[in-house]
């Protein structure tokens, strides 16, 4: 697989007609000096255009992940993102590593990352507006984070070989678990660390849902396993360890509607009657987040 091929193939996504106006009012933007405060909200500070700012930040909807703060616009993502960063964070130390974000959306957990001064940190998503989105916040930030247009079936041919790949609610889209699994083993170092999170199923068996047409009102979810699935699924991947870190039910104090995206969001998901179960009648979404390892002689 030609990698720089495939790159400079998907520049041609950023001149698509729903994509073009936007790069175009990023262009527009000035320039300048600001000050960020990497928190829960990733705030940039500074003398900008506010009324250009709020415009183009609203061209670029649905924010899905954030907090964002540009001026005076505040980007009311329909995540609350800070609530899993903050979950994993006691979890994993960056200094000087080689890092990657899979399924990296706008970029808003890489640029929490930049406090632990990775030595890289590359995203990869194959969104242009996701792209767009991490471009319009970093016009301002100005790190070195690398966004590929790339997938995870891309990482075992990338030029990079990674220290720690983080793969946060990406495995339940694959109709092939196992596969994507490999493919982040074999996107890591000769020594390594996977953090994954994933929908699961409670059940002392080693079994998983396969959802008729949708879950959650998503279609392209495949399979839901118990965490002993899960872990069988990581191990035939090639992984030596599998720990798991933390548990979490999704609510509405995570996930909702805002005025910065839209459609719906998880109150249209759930059984208005029994918020235990999504509206499909299965058990309602229930995250964990894992840390896999590779350590190969």
């Amino acid at each position: 697989m030609d990698i720089k091929t495939i790159r400079e193939e998907r520049k041609k996504w950023m001149t698509w007609k729903n994509i073009l106006p936007l790069r175009e009012a990023l262009q527009s933007l000035d320039e300048g000096e600001f000050s960020i405060q990497n928190g829960d909200v990733v705030t940039i500070s500074g003398e900008c255009d506010n009324e250009a700012i709020y415009k183009t930040a609203k061209m670029l909807m649905p924010w899905r992940k954030g907090p964002f703060k540009v001026g005076t616009t505040f980007i009311d993502s329909e995540w609350k993102s800070y609530i899993k960063y903050n979950l994993l964070r006691p979890h994993f130390d960056l200094k000087n590593k080689r890092v990657a974000d899979v399924g990296c959306n706008n970029g808003y957990y890489m640029f929490r990352m930049l406090e632990d001064e990775p030595q890289l940190l590359v995203g990869f998503d194959p969104s242009p507006l996701y792209k767009t989105q991490f471009d319009f916040i970093n016009h301002f930030v100005k790190s070195d984070i690398v966004y590929e247009l790339l997938g995870v079936e891309h990482l075992e041919f990338y030029e990079e070989k990674f220290d720690t790949i983080f793969c946060l609610g990406v495995l339940y889209h694959r109709s092939d678990p196992v596969a994507m699994l490999k493919s982040l083993y074999k996107g890591l170092d000769k020594k390594g660390e996977v953090i994954l999170d994933t929908f699961y199923i409670n059940g002392e068996d080693e079994m998983a849902l396969c959802p008729e047409s949708s879950y959650s009102k998503i279609p392209n979810i495949y399979f839901v396993p118990t965490i002993k699935a899960l872990k069988n699924w990581c191990l035939r991947a090639g992984f030596c360890e599998f720990e798991v870190l933390e548990t979490s039910v999704t609510d509405a104090g995570e996930q909702r509607k805002t005025e910065w995206i839209e459609g719906h969001s998880l109150e249209d998901f759930l059984d208005p009657d029994d918020k235990t179960k999504t509206v499909e009648g299965y058990p309602a979404p229930q995250r964990v987040y894992v840390r896999l390892i590779k350590d190969k002689k």
